[in-house]
């Protein structure tokens, strides 16, 4: 129905950059809200940020807030994801998800989920 993938991840060192994709495809029209999320090896998985697909209300954990921003391309149907300043605390791997619901950031209201890609930050 709606399937997802990401892009981009990869191995960088403490204070780089990378900029996530996640390409989405199917019956996006059902959509309302897209997200990231991450994972680390022992932890469960966290919420990062979330969009708002029409109207472009983002909202962030406080642990990336104002380094990390979620945008999207409509015409597209692409969510990004441009991380800067990273540090080894941001290592993890990291999934697009969406769901129906309004900015949500609880993982169990996602029912589509990407592969994840993984982000790794030396130190």
């Amino acid at each position: 129905q709606v399937q997802l993938v990401e892009s981009g991840g990869g191995l960088v060192q403490t204070g780089g950059s990378l900029r996530l994709s996640c390409a989405a495809s199917g019956r996006t029209f059902s959509m309302n809200t897209m997200g990231w999320f991450r994972q680390a090896p022992g932890k469960e998985r966290e919420f990062v940020a979330v969009i708002s697909w029409r109207l472009g209300i983002t909202y962030y954990a406080d642990s990336v807030k104002g380094r990390f921003t979620i945008s999207r391309d409509n015409a597209k149907n692409t969510v990004y994801l441009q991380m800067n300043s990273l540090n080894p605390e941001d290592t993890a791997v990291y999934y697009c998800a969406a769901t129906h619901r309004s900015s949500d950031r609880t993982v169990s209201s996602y029912g589509y989920w990407g592969q994840g890609t993984q982000v790794t930050v030396s130190s």
